[in-house]
């Protein structure tokens, strides 16, 4: 089963990062502010999916989701851009 390590924007800007292995119904979540969604998501107007990348294991997805968090904003930005240089320089 593939899991999914997504980066959603908010209304304000932010960025939201998680995993999941059913992404349409986790956005889905997220939008509708269920009991399911992150309590981070559910103070903002609205998210917009900007990213995912999938992996085959939930401990892959859950690695590489803790390691975009402990990223700079501006890293998460290029990769977002698809910036290689950028990346690579941050």
């Amino acid at each position: 089963m593939p899991y999914v390590v997504y980066i959603l924007r908010t209304s304000s800007s932010t960025l939201y990062i998680g995993q999941t292995n059913n992404l349409e119904k986790r956005l889905k979540e997220h939008q509708s502010k269920s009991s399911r969604s992150a309590k981070y998501i559910k103070y903002f107007q609205s998210s917009t999916l900007v990213y995912s990348e999938t992996y085959n294991s939930r401990t892959e997805a859950i690695t590489r989701e803790w390691q975009l968090k402990r990223w700079t904003k501006a890293k998460k930005e290029a990769l977002i851009k698809g910036d290689t240089n950028l990346l690579k320089k941050l």
